[in-house]
């Protein structure tokens, strides 16, 4: 087998072979890691939408018990100041 002098310039062109071939596995990772941020950020927006869905119920949910609460407080209330008046006017105790 002959002994194939190497030269500056096929040393230099067997590097650009093998950093072009880097290039193109990294560009390709590149585009894999875009594609897997544009997803992450679609799940964000709907986890966000669910969050504001959830929380809004949650709100409502909060308000009618709110409300529930104090109708029952005045109603008792009420309650308490008719079993008085029976009481008072009918010699009747309710309690």
């Amino acid at each position: 087998m002959k002994n194939k002098k190497i030269t500056i310039d096929d040393l230099a062109l067997m590097m650009k072979k093998g950093f072009d071939g880097v290039d193109r596995k990294l560009d390709i990772q590149d585009e894999k890691i875009s594609e897997i941020k544009t997803e992450i950020r679609a799940l964000d927006l709907k986890f966000s939408q669910k969050m504001n869905e959830l929380t809004t119920t949650l709100d409502r949910f909060l308000k009618r018990m709110t409300d529930m609460e104090d109708e029952f407080a005045m109603m008792k209330n009420d309650l308490n100041r008719m079993k008085k008046v029976i009481r008072e006017k009918l010699g009747v105790d309710l309690t």
